[in-house]
């Protein structure tokens, strides 16, 4: 299916003030005594330690003006392509000029928490996904589409529907964020429940789940889970999710998620193919449950990191890459709304939680949505406060 998506320029005025604040710079030194993990010997470290002090960050604004970007990426010849999720607008920005390479507003459902959502970008072709409400069909979901990019990238000159029937109700717990392996065709989907207490733990809804299709044929990887099936259940590969915010690969090909609590109990996740994740809120939405119930039959993956009895609303992550970083190199970077900060979480080899840190420099940008690296390192970063900015983050 060929989605109506049409290219027009921003007005000069915005592409104008993109050009005047690309320069833009704010930096800090924070201050945290270092952490010394031989003196912990307990088998879960405490969450309260911190890592070794950061180095010096420089956060340059590359965009002003937005309306919520939820995601920024990467593209070929050092594009980066925004989306906004109320006015449905897929923008590139190069150069300090700002142009708009798809506008979905005439199909993409916008409700409470969706809209336009997530982004993954090729950075071989000029391929784009974009995960987003949808009711061009007269019937709303949340879905993937699929976009063949011109060689000017100034226009899209082909749209498809990748996979498509995750699961909505008001718009709350749209997910749905997009990660595209660092080898193999593998696309990962993470998904929200749809504030609908069955979806997490019914395998055969899409709604709560980390999904892995073909990126390319959106159809489930052979080697999933439950890849016979002839239901929806194909595409899962794990489940039992509240609202999935944020994947990234680790170095060592491990796949982690990021999700929101209730009031409570925001998550960082090792995802093990089949894994349960435990959030059952049932009967009903009955969110004052454990994120992880163990009560129920199997066996119940727990947390990496828990925000315990307060929410920070975390949101996009990724992990930090390039000796460029000093002892921030192998952490995660999660972004967070609610707490309007960086959190970058130190995990050993075995997964396990070692020290967080939050550089005061990225305190002074209010609510962060989404973190993605950028090619040398770098971390591109946006903001959600309702005039927002794409920041891109490095170190002195």
């Amino acid at each position: 299916m060929r989605l109506p998506l049409r290219s027009t320029p921003l007005t000069l005025a915005l592409a104008l003030s993109f050009a005047l604040t690309a320069c833009s710079t704010t930096e800090a030194n924070d201050p945290e005594p270092a952490y010394d993990p031989a003196a912990d010997t307990a088998d879960s470290p405490d969450p309260a330690r911190e890592v070794v002090a950061a180095p010096r960050l420089r956060v340059r604004i590359l965009a002003r003006g937005l309306d919520k970007p939820w995601d920024v990426q990467q593209a070929p010849g050092g594009r980066l392509v925004v989306s906004e999720r109320n006015k449905a607008l897929i923008s590139v920005v190069r150069d300090g000029e700002v142009r708009t390479l798809a506008d979905m507003s005439n199909q993409v459902w916008v409700s409470g928490e969706t809209g336009l959502m997530s982004l993954a970008v090729d950075r071989k072709r000029r391929v784009v996904w974009a995960c987003h409400g949808d009711d061009s069909t007269g019937t709303e979901d949340v879905r993937v589409t699929r976009m063949q990019v011109d060689r000017s990238w100034t226009l899209v000159q082909s749209a498809r529907t990748l996979i498509a029937g995750f699961p909505t109700s008001t718009g709350r717990h749209g997910g749905c964020r997009l990660l595209l392996a660092r080898s193999g065709p593998d696309l990962y989907i993470g998904t929200g429940d749809a504030a609908i207490g069955t979806n997490p733990q019914d395998l055969d809804s899409l709604g709560g789940k980390v999904l892995r299709v073909h990126r390319d044929s959106g159809t489930a990887m052979r080697d999933n889970p439950w890849a016979s099936a002839p239901t929806e259940r194909r595409f899962v590969w794990t489940y039992g999710h509240r609202n999935v915010q944020g994947l990234a690969q680790r170095a060592d090909g491990s796949v982690w998620s990021v999700e929101h609590g209730p009031t409570v109990d925001d998550e960082v996740n090792r995802l093990v193919p089949g894994g349960n994740y435990g959030w059952n809120p049932v009967p009903g939405y009955e969110e004052s449950v454990p994120m992880t119930d163990d009560s129920l039959p199997g066996h119940q993956m727990d947390a990496q990191w828990s925000s315990g009895d307060s929410t920070r609303a975390t949101s996009g992550a990724a992990w930090v890459e390039g000796s460029q970083w000093g002892s921030l190199e192998g952490t995660l970077a999660v972004a967070a709304l609610e707490d309007e900060q960086m959190m970058f979480l130190r995990f050993d080899r075995r997964g396990r939680f070692v020290s967080i840190l939050t550089p005061p420099a990225l305190t002074k940008f209010g609510r962060l949505r989404s973190v993605t690296s950028a090619r040398n390192g770098d971390l591109l970063v946006t903001t959600d406060n309702g005039t927002d900015q794409v920041l891109r983050v490095s170190p002195r």
